[in-house]
């Protein structure tokens, strides 16, 4: 692996020289593959293509068992954002939830990453996805006893975000065992296309059931979808890895990392760029549980209804991606999406009828995924083994880390403003970073 003081372009045009442990098994189809050095950038799209990462028998058994956990983890999240708009009546606690879900973050995700460091990550997920699922059964429990209170909610939500903070380094960095090098877009595309899956269908399911047989029955299916991606993890193959014991401290381990990102400019301001994303763009979604009764004039399945446009051109973005193969590109995608998603969402605020709503939302889930995967797989791809978990983790403090903040500055907002005002002025905040980065740093436009 290269220095991160050396030029981008040297990091980028040895990517696919980098040797790195590998921790899967690989089917004879793969070997096969691999052995005839197919390498090199694909530029037309393929149906084919787009399912190279499922050719991997970890990360099948991985996308699947995801795929169920995740339709049940926008249920709840569908279906929390409404229950704690009907107790408290208020956009205002909309933005608590996701400060108390998101705070954790910034308390335990780096170390987090020291952990995904130093311990086998799938042990690791099968402890944080099991305490996942236990606390999606107390809040089914306090609903459908009819006892819980609006802080029930918020408490829930913390826990929830903790474990969330050491599960999300390893979750994010495991796929680079499943899949060589080669295929680690395609994979993260596909990951995207299971998450988005669940999105554009999970939160309309949830909408309708809140609506006919209330929420408890949501947080029920989500804790009962966990036992899929727990059995999905204890039947992977994984070979042993050696990690490597230091008697340096966590903090030294932290620390390294951080080094590691301030000394790489093109990882830095990728970094940069997920975090106005997250700060000033996706908390958006926060007021749309208030958008679809104030604005629309809708309830629950209206709520649930934009949830799912978002995530089928979500899902359309990410199949997009998983097609293209191994390109070289990547850079340009990723500029497309980090100044069309603030653009879609500057004329977001001024749609207040439910199908161009719904139609705005769907571009806008497109545009939301060009720019996060395109920067997922760019980290990915130029960071060194060592430092996966720590940078990851740093990588994921400021997705996860900023959109509490940005969720209780826009449930703020909305509250002296209104919700339109709100998504207007935080659009504009993201378009100026996303322009500042296109200008001034145009090394980012023309990553491969």
């Amino acid at each position: 692996m290269k220095h991160p003081e050396e030029s981008h372009e040297n990091i980028t045009s040895s990517n696919n020289e980098i040797s790195h442990e590998v921790t899967f098994v690989e089917s004879d189809e793969i070997k096969a593959e691999l052995s005839r050095g197919n390498y090199t950038a694909e530029r037309n799209f393929s149906i084919k293509k787009t399912f190279t990462a499922l050719k991997y028998p970890n990360y099948k058994l991985w996308f699947w068992g995801q795929m169920v956990s995740l339709f049940g983890t926008w249920m709840q999240i569908t279906a929390q954002g409404f229950l704690i708009y009907d107790l408290a009546h208020s956009p205002a606690y909309l933005g608590y939830v996701g400060f108390a879900s998101g705070i954790p973050t910034w308390i335990f995700m780096l170390y987090g990453g020291v952990i995904a460091d130093r311990l086998p990550k799938r042990k690791i997920l099968i402890y944080t996805q099991t305490t996942m699922m236990i606390l999606a059964g107390i809040i089914a429990v306090l609903t459908f006893f009819h006892i819980v209170q609006p802080w029930h909610v918020i408490v829930l939500a913390f826990l929830t975000g903790t474990a969330n903070a050491f599960d999300a380094p390893s979750r994010i960095s495991l796929v680079n065992e499943l899949v060589e090098k080669a295929d680690l877009t395609n994979a993260i595309a596909l990951n995207s296309t299971m998450f988005n899956t669940a999105t554009a269908i999970g939160p309309a399911v949830a909408g309708l059931a809140y609506a006919f047989a209330g929420p408890a029955w949501c947080f029920t299916i989500n804790a009962v979808s966990y036992i899929g991606v727990i059995i999905a993890l204890n039947k992977m193959k994984m070979k042993d890895k050696i990690f490597h014991t230091s008697n340096r401290s966590a903090i030294d381990d932290i620390k390294e990392g951080l080094k590691y990102i301030a000394a790489n400019s093109v990882i830095r301001t990728l970094i940069l760029l997920v975090a106005s994303i997250s700060l000033f763009g996706l908390s958006f979604a926060t007021l749309l549980p208030a958008w679809a009764v104030n604005i629309l004039g809708g309830d629950s399945a209206t709520n649930g209804f934009l949830q799912s446009a978002r995530g089928a051109g979500a899902l359309l973005s990410a199949l997009f991606i998983a097609s293209q193969g191994r390109f070289d590109y990547k850079g340009k995608i990723l500029t497309i999406g980090s100044i069309g998603f603030p653009v879609l969402m500057f004329i977001f605020s001024f749609v207040h009828k439910i199908p161009l709503s719904l139609f705005n939302i769907f571009l806008l889930g497109i545009a939301l995924i060009l720019a996060m995967n395109i920067a997922n797989a760019l980290v990915q791809s130029l960071v060194p083994d060592k430092l996966r978990g720590r940078v990851m983790a740093v990588y994921t403090l400021t997705f996860f880390g900023f959109l509490p903040i940005g969720a209780l500055v826009m449930g703020m907002l909305a509250e002296k403003f209104g919700e339109a005002e709100a998504i207007l002025l935080c659009s504009l905040v993201t378009l100026s970073i996303s322009l500042y980065i296109y200008f001034f740093i145009p090394t980012i436009k023309r990553l491969k």
